[in-house]
């Protein structure tokens, strides 16, 4: 459910900004883009800290998201 919640957010937000048409040319970074949010959210879900492992995950994929972001930006 928080996962959807998420995605919703994230596709209003692409809206609003006019992002959609420019992410229309990318449907592969698009898609991963998606992928790690919604990985994020899972990781961010889990129990217990995995002995740090999973904060590290979170961080790697918050990286990850915004080089992707990045590299579409470079793309346009």
């Amino acid at each position: 459910m928080k996962t959807l919640r998420v995605g919703v957010v994230v596709a209003v937000v692409a809206g609003t900004l006019g992002l959609s048409q420019a992410w229309a040319d990318q449907p592969h970074m698009r898609a991963a883009l998606e992928h790690l949010r919604a990985a994020r959210a899972e990781l961010r879900m889990a129990e217990h800290n995995k002995g740090g492992w999973r904060v590290h995950a979170v961080a790697s994929v918050d990286k990850a998201i915004a080089d992707v972001e990045r590299g579409m930006a470079a793309g346009r």
